[in-house]
């Protein structure tokens, strides 16, 4: 498969041979995260499985609505990364509720309009996916990403959650967010 042609400040999916960026955008995400939340998710995680797991996922999605989106700097180097797919969640209404799941902007990359477009991008495409409503599970102490998200319409819809490791040693409390796609728009 050949290389994708670089074209700066945009969003497309992403390419199979970009697990290795998009695994070290996430890694130095990760580490921005506030407190010591970072070190803690990355304890005991391979570099070299998470690419393999992003191999996988590009290479075989679960759902044929799943997609990775990058989003791309100059030289067009891959700055950020999104999923959108079909809703996991127990109460969501197939075919009519999306989601969120990764969104990583590279911590240097931020401010500069990647994470705007990124998010444009996620509701478009799942918009074209045929969804009407897209959720997101965020990070409760990630009052960043929480207002970026409230100033383009996304709100707590009550729901939330813990995640974490079966043994207990990480516990993550979730905030659900939700915002409607309308149909027939750009916005």
């Amino acid at each position: 498969m050949p290389e994708p042609l670089p074209v700066a400040d945009s969003v497309r999916l992403a390419w199979p041979t970009e697990a290795a960026a998009i695994a070290a955008v996430q890694r130095r995400a990760w580490l921005d995260l506030p407190g010591e939340l970072g070190g803690t998710l990355l304890a005991g995680v391979d570099e070299a499985e998470m690419v393999q797991a992003w191999e996988q996922v590009l290479a075989r999605p679960r759902d044929a609505r799943q997609r990775v989106l990058t989003a791309l700097g100059g030289g067009g180097r891959v700055v950020g990364f999104a999923t959108t797919g079909p809703s996991a969640d127990p109460d969501a209404e197939a075919g009519a509720d999306g989601e969120v799941d990764q969104f990583w902007i590279d911590p240097p990359a931020r401010r500069q309009g990647h994470g705007s477009r990124l998010l444009n991008a996620c509701a478009d495409t799942l918009r074209a996916d045929g969804f009407t409503h897209a959720r997101w599970w965020v990070l409760g102490p990630d009052v960043e990403l929480r207002r970026f998200l409230a100033v383009a319409g996304w709100e707590p819809d009550g729901a939330t959650r813990s995640i974490g490791a079966d043994d207990g040693s990480l516990v993550l409390e979730q905030v659900r967010l939700h915002t409607t796609l309308p149909v027939g728009t750009d916005a």
